[in-house]
């Protein structure tokens, strides 16, 4: 391993995206494309799990979808907005990326 990299350690950042989804009768969300800041839309070929997950930092609940964009697996997750201090927004996407940062 070079030196230098044992020095670079990964560091999780929230980018909040666009997603379109569907709802069904049920209530159920059934998210379909990611489209990033940029405009690059990417199709969800899957929807691999569902789970409630809350939003780390923030007390805030939400849910963690593992998804397959092309073919590879990855989080997205949905975060509930406070009720209280926004009454017209349910919530927002968001997935993880990882950055090489220096100690």
């Amino acid at each position: 391993m070079h030196p230098k990299a044992q020095k670079l350690h990964p560091h999780r950042e929230r980018v909040y995206v666009s997603v379109n989804s569907d709802f069904d009768s049920t209530g159920y969300v059934q998210p379909r494309s990611v489209t990033w800041q940029d405009g690059r839309t990417f199709q969800i070929d899957r929807v691999k799990d569902f789970r409630p997950a809350n939003t780390v930092g923030l007390h805030l609940s939400g849910d963690c979808y593992t998804v397959v964009i092309n073919g590879k697996e990855t989080h997205l997750y949905f975060e509930r907005t406070d009720p209280q201090l926004f009454r017209s927004r349910v919530g927002r996407w968001f997935v993880e990326t990882s950055h090489p940062e220096r100690q």
